[in-house]
């Protein structure tokens, strides 16, 4: 059991420094209080996720770099997510354009190890399984 996510959600990042906004384009023509909701799919970067501050991942190669030219001494660099996959696992039983709906339980990986979540849905009103 979730609750529906919509346009406007919050996100966080594990290696972000800063809190961000989940941006659902109105594509598949489906409202949630009356903001469009999203489904797994929604997991492009700079299009639907967008970038969390500073990241402070070894994986991301710009903060690899910046510490190596630092003498070690770890150095955050701009976030720029890098998603592969879709979010998981949404809502199993509720679907928009025939994919899961994403819900506030889901999760996203960045290939540099972070882990996304949803830390505010972007709405109340609406609770899937």
């Amino acid at each position: 059991m979730g609750i529906l996510v919509v346009n406007g959600a919050m996100t966080s990042c594990t290696f972000g420094l800063a809190p961000s906004t989940l941006m659902v384009l109105p594509t598949n023509k489906v409202l949630a209080a009356n903001m469009p909701a999203a489904t797994i799919m929604d997991n492009k970067p700079l299009v639907n996720i967008l970038p969390f501050g500073m990241c402070n991942s070894m994986a991301n190669p710009t903060v690899a770099s910046a510490t190596a030219a630092a003498s070690g001494v770890l150095t955050p660099m701009p976030c720029v997510p890098v998603v592969p996959a879709p979010w998981a696992p949404g809502s199993p039983t509720v679907l928009i354009a025939n994919l899961p709906a994403l819900n506030n339980s889901s999760k996203a990986a960045c290939t540099y190890g972070g882990v996304i979540s949803i830390t505010m849905p972007g709405q109340a009103l609406v609770q899937v399984p």
